[in-house]
């Protein structure tokens, strides 16, 4: 099984690799203010929400074209701190050129704290 974004994450800080880190943490790590990383996390709950057939399995993180009973969903928060490690990481699928982060991507890359 392919490494989540949290998982590429925390192998390029050299941490475990199940850490958890909060926005505050990322900010400081990536030097990317946290208002852009708080935004991708808000626009992660917020997909969950208008459209939950995307949501993943939380065991397989694999998607299935007709969705999968809630219980066996991510939660919302969960997937807005996937989105927001996407973004960190450069996730082609989401910064990539037409992809639905690219402005906070270019935001980011402009505005990188010093």
């Amino acid at each position: 099984m392919s490494l989540t974004w949290r998982q590429k994450f925390n192998k390029v800080f050299k941490l475990p690799l199940d850490t958890s880190h909060s926005i505050d943490d990322i900010s400081n790590m990536t030097k990317i203010n946290k208002s852009i990383l708080q935004e991708a996390y808000n626009r992660g709950v917020g997909a969950s929400k208008t459209n939950p057939q995307s949501v993943r399995n939380k065991t397989t993180f694999r998607k299935r074209k007709e969705g999968y009973a809630l219980s066996q969903r991510l939660s919302p928060e969960a997937w807005g701190m996937g989105r927001m490690y996407g973004l960190v990481m450069s996730n082609s699928k989401q910064v990539g050129e037409g992809k639905p982060d690219r402005d906070l991507y270019l935001e980011a890359l402009k505005n990188k704290k010093n």
